[in-house]
């Protein structure tokens, strides 16, 4: 069964040009979202992947209908070839994606490729900046809460016989 998947951004745009172009690729049943691509909720995209069966096709206009970014397109579409679904685009920069053929999962596997480069140059320049930060004097994690005017209250006040308990949450630490 060859199922489509549209969207538009807002309220105000029109899906009308997706899914005539989904009929016209033979799609027998559509889900349609007015959603921004960012949003991780899409009920009908949820709906559209839990409705779909091994065999099955999901066809989408152009590639960013689908995906929040590359990651999230990538993770999408390789969970649909482990269930033995395929992935088609039909327009613009992806539409020599279709996973049901040779040259399609090549062009869909350069593209995972990218989504992993990608991920590791952004890890990259995290720890970059994480280090850099460091070397800065840049303290990282929540705030300490105890102060050594704190740990001297606390170590009299033991000694005088409270109860490390009581001297902790009486210091709210």
């Amino acid at each position: 069964m060859i199922i489509g998947y549209s969207r538009v951004s807002t309220k105000d745009q029109h899906l009308e040009l997706q899914n005539s172009a989904l009929i016209a690729s033979g799609c027998e049943r559509i889900f349609s979202d007015k959603s921004s691509g960012s949003k991780t909720d899409r009920p009908e995209l949820n709906k559209c992947l839990q409705f779909l069966q091994p065999g099955d096709v999901l066809h989408v206009w152009k590639l960013d209908r689908l995906g929040r970014n590359l990651r999230h397109l990538v993770n999408i579409v390789h969970d649909l070839d482990d269930l033995g679904i395929g992935f088609k685009v039909l327009t613009g920069h992806g539409a020599a994606i279709d996973t049901t053929t040779a040259p399609g999962k090549l062009v869909f596997g350069i593209f995972a490729a990218l989504a992993e480069f990608e991920r590791e140059l952004i890890r990259e320049r995290v720890n970059a900046g994480i280090a850099a930060a460091k070397a800065k004097g840049v303290r990282f994690g929540p705030p300490t809460k105890i102060t050594p005017e704190l740990i001297e209250k606390a170590r009299l006040e033991i000694t005088q016989g409270r109860s490390v308990r009581h001297v902790a949450t009486e210091l709210g630490v």
